[in-house]
């Protein structure tokens, strides 16, 4: 199995390439991760993950689409970032993107609102929120990821981040795709 580890920083993913733009990290590939195309060939991977990257990219649809890109069809893209509530999402000024549960739709099929936005398409496999400690040890964390296990209550989860993730706060995301592509390579 190829994996890449878009963005490693000094804490690479076992077995993987590591790609970041600085050269202090544990990287294998020096790339500017806002600078397209990045410096593999189409469905390279089999595996890309990305731990913390994704708020801070200048361009979130143009990163996942080269995801898109170097990931084999029925490959696997996983990302996990802060969740928009987190608190210490301000401490970093490097951070750029606020992201959500929801932040995807655009690449789902059957979820996207406006279909001009990319032609990359994503099938969702796992959205998990994890809270801060005290939401986790009340059950809070666990009620809002229920749609995991039975999709039906989808609306647990909405509710929560519509009315009220400023007072139950979010901490992580974690996602993972399978990456859609027809047999040619194009969408």
């Amino acid at each position: 199995m190829k994996i890449l580890d878009a963005g490693c920083g000094q804490n690479k993913y076992e077995g993987s390439i590591g790609m970041d733009y600085n050269p202090k990290t544990g990287a294998d590939v020096i790339h500017d991760l806002g600078e397209f195309p990045y410096p593999f060939d189409d469905n390279e991977f089999d595996l890309v993950v990305s731990r913390h990257v994704i708020e801070h990219v200048p361009d979130v649809i143009g990163f996942i689409e080269e995801l898109h890109r170097i990931t084999k069809p029925g490959g696997r893209i996983k990302l996990v970032t802060p969740h928009y509530t987190n608190p210490d999402w301000n401490s970093d000024p490097t951070h750029r993107n606020h992201l959500n549960s929801y932040s995807f739709v655009s690449f789902i099929r059957e979820k996207k609102v406006f279909d001009f936005y990319t032609d990359a398409e994503l099938k969702q496999i796992r959205a998990h929120v994890s809270l801060l400690n005290l939401w986790k040890a009340l059950g809070i964390q666990f009620l809002i990821n229920l749609d995991e296990r039975y999709p039906g209550l989808r609306f647990i989860r909405k509710f929560w981040e519509q009315y009220l993730s400023y007072i139950i706060r979010g901490k992580e995301l974690n996602f993972e795709f399978e990456v859609v592509k027809t047999v040619s390579g194009e969408q």
